[in-house]
């Protein structure tokens, strides 16, 4: 088994941030809370506590998704008052949160994020 480098996946998220100006910052998240990967502009006191966050809000939809038999949770986005959170699957084992600034192109950012949990779920996947 082998796994990338973590400068690849930062680099990967720190792509998606500049060429979606909107998007605050980007983490790739474990399943179990921790971070994996983080954009440049994030420390990783920041990085941990938006990773736990992200991990708890991804579980619960989970949870209801299975509750409720509708399967997996593939996305989920909150509205804030200034911006969205948006947190995609990876597979089963991780997940990519983002923080957006308010006035996103929602459907922009879903796109880019699906583009990149794709590479992502490439990278992290066993070889």
């Amino acid at each position: 088994m082998t796994y990338p480098e973590q400068g690849d996946l930062d680099r990967l998220l720190d792509d998606l941030t500049a060429r979606l100006s909107c998007v605050r910052h980007a983490v790739v998240v474990t399943a179990e809370g921790l971070p994996r990967s983080r954009s440049a502009d994030l420390t990783y006191e920041q990085a941990e506590y938006f990773c736990a966050l992200a991990a708890v809000l991804h579980n619960l939809a989970r949870t209801a998704g299975s509750h409720f038999g509708v399967g997996n949770a593939r996305q989920s986005m909150i509205e804030l008052d200034h911006g969205y959170l948006v947190i995609a699957a990876i597979g089963t084992d991780a997940c990519l949160a983002v923080l957006t600034e308010e006035g996103a192109a929602m459907g922009f950012v879903a796109f880019e994020m699906n583009r990149t949990v794709r590479r992502l779920a490439r990278m992290l996947s066993p070889a």
